[in-house]
């Protein structure tokens, strides 16, 4: 008789083990309602500090109702990718929609920002090629770096002066070159110097491609984002950028000229192969936009907000990393002060999770507070009476 075979998968076990030993273990927290400055958690309520919903629109009643109303003429699904069934004339409002927003030619939908970044990186460059990275950029933009085969050349956190160099030293080389870059970092909050990074692409011959995700509806006049903060709309060919967080909704989008949306449409993979968006996806995001459009004082409210909370945070002695966003990193170091941190703001009725490695660097583990528009001057008064709580009884913060 065979003796039993080993189950090919126990070094999971042992995986999840070290995992939990460095303080890394993660659950999921379900919430009971939706993206509102005030949730509800196990029966619980809470303030909500860990939305990227920066402006409340996913619960704004205009958004919601346009969402109501393609759920009726569309239904729930949309039955199929782009290039068989499910295309339909929301789907081109909506783009055509983006391309005015960010003054484009035109713009393409995806499901997800990070299908939209791996599946455009890896098509632009290929072997032989080479990218340029900023070493914080998101994961998805890692991945299709990776993806692509091309070298990939990381450049330290917002140094032009390295990239450039980096630009110089292959200017004899014969291939695609790709500068990509967030605009607004996920995990800091700081912006990169874009236009510096678009002067250095144009000089050295390489496209750019930026990631408008966290920029989108918070920077800029109209609040199309940081290439609108920076005055170099028209000169970024490669422009991404996400529906899920300001816009409320779901999905991504490319936007530049009209040969890039034809080429995506015909070469990238995760477009290709890839359901469509669902009509009332689709539906609250041009509602969405409109009203970013429209009401400039959605932004000014959530900047004068950022601004109240920052400096609380700020005269209680707390540190805060440098950030020009709704993203407000404050600094606590390690992983098992940044749980008990976290879970203090919790005990005091704040929620917004410790972050991480691999989210961020060993040591510079965070609360990761984000705020919304919508939150009241009351709502982060608390926050703030929380958070001093928090620093008074962990006392190995950074």
């Amino acid at each position: 008789m065979n003796p039993p075979m080993k189950n090919p998968l126990d070094w999971i076990e042992n995986d999840l083990e070290r995992i939990k030993e460095k303080d890394l273990f993660r659950i999921l927290t379900e919430l009971e309602t939706g993206q509102s400055p005030d949730i509800t958690i196990d029966g619980k309520n809470y303030i909500l500090l860990g939305s990227n919903g920066y402006l409340g629109l996913s619960v704004d009643p205009a958004v919601k109702e346009a969402a109501r109303e393609a759920l009726e003429k569309y239904g729930t699904g949309s039955g199929g990718s782009r290039l068989v069934s499910g295309s339909t004339d929301l789907h081109r409002e909506l783009e055509d929609c983006i391309a005015r927003f960010k003054k484009t030619e035109a713009a393409i939908l995806f499901s997800s920002g990070y299908l939209a970044n791996v599946g455009t990186i890896s098509s632009l460059v290929g072997e032989g090629d080479v990218v340029y990275s900023d070493e914080l950029n998101h994961a998805s933009i890692i991945d299709g770096c990776r993806l692509s085969r091309a070298e990939i050349k990381i450049y330290p956190h917002l140094d032009t002066g390295r990239l450039e160099s980096l630009l110089c030293g292959d200017g004899g080389r014969k291939c695609r070159k790709l500068v990509v870059t967030d605009t607004v970092f996920s995990m800091d909050g700081d912006v990169a110097p874009l236009k510096e990074i678009t002067e250095l692409s144009e000089k050295y011959g390489a496209a750019l491609m930026v990631d408008e995700a966290h920029a989108t509806g918070v920077l800029g006049r109209r609040g199309s984002g940081a290439t609108e903060h920076f005055g170099v709309e028209e000169r970024v060919p490669v422009v991404m950028g996400t529906l899920s967080k300001a816009v409320g909704s779901l999905g991504g989008y490319v936007a530049g000229s009209h040969k890039l949306v034809d080429f995506i449409r015909n070469r990238v993979r995760s477009y290709i192969f890839d359901t469509s968006l669902p009509a009332p996806s689709l539906a609250a995001s041009i509602a969405a936009i409109r009203i970013i459009e429209n009401e400039p004082e959605r932004r000014e409210r959530l900047w004068s907000l950022i601004h109240r909370f920052r400096t609380g945070i700020e005269g209680m002695g707390l540190k805060v990393m440098p950030s020009d966003s709704a993203i407000v990193p404050v600094l606590v170091g390690e992983a098992a002060p940044a749980l008990r941190f976290a879970a203090v703001l919790r005990e005091r009725g704040v929620y917004t999770p410790a972050v991480r490695p691999p989210s961020v660097p060993p040591g510079m583990c965070r609360i990761r507070v984000t705020l919304m528009a919508t939150h009241t001057e009351g709502q982060i008064d608390a926050a703030l009476d929380a958070f001093k709580a928090a620093r008074d009884i962990v006392s190995d913060v950074k």
